[in-house]
């Protein structure tokens, strides 16, 4: 005699390539899905038609204990639903199990970012190339302001390319930024980013004295022949993932959103308050900021493991 069970699957399957009009590949997906909350509820002594939804939760904790990504949780959970429904509305059930069962949640995806070494090696690079007189030297000057910029604030890129030229006309060691829903924020400017500033400044005007025709004055600090009149920030990408190659970096690991996690990483790393960088970066929510946390944990647990003498003894022995 054919297992009831099986039957209801296979009417299950052929409602949602007849009347859904479900691709071979997703109902083969139900299919294994079924399968295997089959042999699990079997096991439990629980036929599938009768699960409730202590049981159904089980399997959803034991394919997390298993290491089932949320992703291939939530594809599970979802073939559950679909069958569930399905034998409500034939009347082969009088609930839905699934109903109060929740989504697993997916981890938040770490930010990428540099160490310390790597942004002083980019650094470097530029101003090299910075120092170099001749027809580029104001596109060099303009990467390294870009950069030096970047790392002492953690704008945004958007925010970075849109900086007006009166901020070259500050004395202060402090940047006032116009960031998202038009807040606008105060951060502080290190050393070297003044002086790059200055220097900058003084070649745009230079360069300005000697052109053979008049140059129009612009608003913006990155002037452009854009669309908005400065520097768009897919062309500031393309450039600095060039320079990553010039200064023997891997270029697809660096791109400005990565810079700005490298501001708030070093600064969480060198004792700032959490507060402090959320306020830095413009954040309206401070779980934003947590994130960086995680990423500061996460090194302190490999450094721990690298450098530990229980940890290497313990590697020996394995």
């Amino acid at each position: 005699m054919k297992d009831l069970s099986r039957v209801h699957m296979e009417a299950f399957l052929e409602m949602m390539s007849a009347e859904r009009g479900a691709a071979v590949n997703t109902l083969q997906s139900y299919e294994r899905d079924l399968d295997d909350l089959h042999s699990f509820l079997s096991e439990r002594k629980v036929r599938l038609t009768e699960a409730g939804s202590n049981d159904l939760g089980a399997y959803l904790s034991g394919l997390s204990r298993q290491g089932f990504k949320p992703s291939s949780q939530a594809r599970r959970l979802s073939a559950m639903r679909q069958f569930y429904k399905f034998l409500y509305a034939e009347g082969l059930r009088t609930d839905d199990p699934t109903g109060i069962l929740d989504a697993p949640k997916k981890g938040r995806a770490l930010p990428k970012t540099m160490g310390m070494d790597e942004v002083t090696r980019l650094l470097a690079q530029a101003e090299q190339e910075a120092a170099v007189e001749g027809p580029d030297q104001l596109q060099h000057l303009r990467m390294l302001v870009l950069l030096e910029l970047l790392y002492a604030t953690g704008m945004r890129v958007s925010e970075l390319v849109s900086l007006p030229a009166k901020v070259l006309d500050q004395q202060g060691r402090f940047l006032m930024i116009r960031g998202k829903g038009n807040k606008e924020r105060l951060v502080p400017l290190s050393q070297s980013a003044i002086a790059a500033l200055k220097i900058y400044g003084r070649r745009q005007a230079e360069v300005a004295a000697n052109a053979k025709q008049p140059v129009p004055e612009s608003p913006w600090l990155f002037p452009a022949a854009s669309k908005q009149g400065y520097l768009p920030r897919q062309v500031f990408a393309r450039d600095l993932k060039d320079l990553a190659i010039r200064a023997g970096l891997t270029p697809s690991m660096i791109s400005p959103h990565v810079m700005r996690h490298a501001f708030a990483s070093h600064l969480l790393a060198n004792g700032a308050d959490l507060r402090v960088v959320q306020e830095l970066l413009g954040h309206s929510d401070i779980s934003t900021t947590q994130i960086y946390t995680h990423v500061l944990e996460e090194r302190l647990h490999q450094l721990v493991q690298t450098h530990h003498p229980l940890a290497k003894q313990a590697k020996k022995q394995e």
